[in-house]
């Protein structure tokens, strides 16, 4: 049984190449499941690109990320004592803390006097952060290496940074998230005085979309009749086949993140398939002979069931099938890089 990430080696690598030639300054962010890759095989790719610095998500992904990187490691989650206190890892002078506020920068430098840091402002993202008004003082006040701004997804965000900057022009160093390639050129032409560095992970790990696919094995396939019963909450099943498949819950089958149906055709797909749904008629992600049979039940937490229809050729036992999913919310067992 295997659910397995397969990745063309040259092509994703070179599609990196091109992104970070495209992005002068790109802190890659290695961070949760690795985008589905892994983080440690994320590690070694910005390794092989020369990059300074990646950034992580949590202080929870800094040990494997020192021991497998090493350069610069920024934690893009901001210090807090009564979090992150008894860390043994603090003192690294390889790592790059975010703070907020004062409080915790002193509790940081009482117990890493040397600690290196950023200054996270408050952006219209509205998370954490410095209120702009505090955000030279607090800067000045850490002697941070540069201000980091974590901007909401989408464009338009030339003006807001250029507040940012205007409220703290000693800073030379702005680390920015989800800024556009254009913006930043914009802001690199008004700004020479200026540098930014982008935090990126999502544009540069899925660089190119056809480097990577994910698989399940075909584990088993029966001919079914009419008004047959299967799984756990015995659905009645149409005329074909049964196929079933390597990839359940534990894979994060069918475990997709909530949907912003932010249009209105958005928001339509995603009342069509609330109603699918209610009537047990859920298309799954597996792809068999060219269609997207719906699953029987849920997916189990290794496998699912799935319901082929008659006139759609069945897989045999041993087969592979492409997986249709976000890697972001994927665990695949095994991730080969050919």
């Amino acid at each position: 049984m295997s659910f397995v990430l397969h990745v063309d080696g040259e092509r994703w690598r070179a599609g990196h190449d091109r992104f970070v030639a495209a992005h002068p300054g790109v802190v890659p962010v290695v961070k949760g499941n690795g985008y589905g890759f892994g983080r440690d095989l994320l590690c070694a790719e910005a390794l092989r690109l020369e990059v300074s610095m990646v950034a992580v998500g949590a202080y929870a992904e800094v040990p494997d990320a020192l021991s497998a990187f090493g350069g610069d490691v920024l934690v893009m989650e901001p210090y807090r004592a009564a979090l992150h206190a008894g860390l043994p890892e603090l003192t690294d002078r390889r790592l790059v803390h975010t703070v907020t506020g004062v409080p915790d920068l002193e509790s940081l430098r009482a117990l890493a006097g040397e600690a290196r840091v950023v200054v996270e402002g408050l952006t219209s993202m509205n998370r954490y952060g410095t209120p702009i008004e505090d955000l030279a003082q607090l800067a000045g006040t850490a002697n941070a290496l540069g201000v980091t701004l974590h901007l909401p997804l989408g464009t338009g965000h030339v003006e807001e940074i250029t507040r940012f900057l205007a409220a703290a022009p000693g800073i030379r160093t702005w680390f920015v998230s989800h800024v556009s390639a254009a913006e930043l050129a914009t802001l690199a032409a008004r700004h020479p005085e200026h540098e930014f560095r982008p935090r990126i992970g999502t544009d540069l790990w899925y660089a190119d979309k056809g480097s990577y696919e994910v698989r399940a094995h075909v584990l088993d396939v029966r001919p079914v009749g009419k008004g047959a019963h299967a799984g756990y909450r015995q659905r009645t099943l149409p005329e074909g086949h049964l196929v079933v498949v390597s990839g359940g819950t534990s894979h994060g089958v069918a475990m997709e993140s909530p949907s912003p149906a932010a249009t209105a055709r958005s928001r339509a797909i995603a009342v069509t398939e609330g109603v699918l749904e209610a009537v047990h008629r859920v298309r799954s992600p597996f792809t068999v002979a060219g269609f997207m049979p719906r699953f029987v039940e849920p997916p189990h937490m290794q496998c699912s069931l799935l319901s082929l229809p008659t006139g759609v050729t069945p897989p045999r036992v041993g087969d592979e099938v492409p997986v249709r999913m976000r890697l972001t919310t994927t665990t695949p067992d095994a991730v080969v890089v050919s």
